[in-house]
């Protein structure tokens, strides 16, 4: 790989008005845990908030004492957004060269910063055209405006579309003990043949999100884990996604101060291959194949 995340990153999605509404203080709050914490990459895209996050964020940044080489920022374009701070008439993609290097210009000046670690592509269009797509990203390449390019919610199909005209640094997907679809349809295999570094969006899946059937059989396998390990059933999950080979990446959405210092845990942590089937099979609620 190219480029440097840390291995767990950092989601700002909730941070501003589509979840926790962070003031300055909140926002430089969490920054300064999670760096102390060693999770040194923060995750945005354009539109969180609604098209405000990235500012909130970039000026809580701004007014901290943190070298910018000390962090890495990824963030993602490409999805036009009906809100408050947009008139489209409906949403829908734009990957036009024109609109990534806006987009990318745009979230420079938000993030208060000379360049972006990682561009995503946020969501894969039928209408994107993969040339025009790698010119607006070897543009962006050559001026420094960004280091790295990825994918965002792409198939191995799409993938290899992009791949034709540019190099895909990484792929973020949902990935989860309750979504376990790309280890089984060979989206983390295409991954690491490729060497495209996976990253998993929502690595916690349901569990905290539905009370049915599979979240209810994950719980109470989770709460009995809980004890025999002494760590938070959070935490369980989270080792189960790292346990993979395709060494993922998970994107944490918790905004806690006490739930991001407690991660330094999964350090040198490593579930038992027979507990990690264990997950597997009460996710599926049945024996594994």
């Amino acid at each position: 790989m190219s480029f440097y995340t840390s291995s767990i990153i950092a989601g700002t999605m909730n941070w501003g008005k589509w979840g926790k509404n962070f003031n300055l203080h909140a926002i430089q709050q969490v920054i300064a845990t999670c760096v102390t914490e060693e999770i040194t990459t923060f995750d945005h895209a354009d539109i969180y908030g609604g098209y405000t996050t990235e500012a909130d964020f970039g000026t809580a940044w701004s007014e901290m004492n943190i070298d910018r080489n000390q962090v890495q920022f990824i963030t993602k374009c490409g999805i036009k957004l009906v809100c408050e701070e947009r008139d489209y008439s409906i949403k829908h993609y734009d990957y036009t060269k024109e609109h990534i290097i806006w987009s990318v210009e745009n979230s420079l000046k938000n993030l208060k910063t000379e360049y972006i670690d990682v561009l995503l592509l946020h969501r894969p269009s039928p209408l994107m055209e993969t040339e025009v797509i790698a010119e607006a990203v070897s543009e962006l390449k050559n001026s420094g405006k960004i280091r790295a390019f990825g994918l965002s919610n792409f198939t191995p199909s799409q993938t290899d579309l992009i791949k034709n005209y540019s190099s895909v640094a990484c792929n973020q997907i949902p990935f989860s003990a309750t979504h376990l679809q790309p280890m089984l349809n060979g989206e983390l295999d295409y991954m690491t043949l490729h060497n495209i570094q996976p990253m998993a969006w929502n690595p916690l899946g349901s569990v905290y999100k539905e009370v049915i059937p599979q979240t209810i059989r994950l719980r109470d396998l989770l709460q009995k884990l809980s004890l025999k390990y002494g760590v938070s059933d959070d935490l369980l999950l989270l080792a189960w996604v790292l346990k993979h080979p395709a060494k993922i990446q998970p994107v944490i959405g918790t905004t806690q101060i006490d739930r991001i210092k407690n991660l330094k845990k999964l350090q040198g942590f490593e579930l038992e291959v027979a507990d990690w089937f264990a997950i597997w099979t009460e996710s599926i609620g049945t024996q594994i194949p």
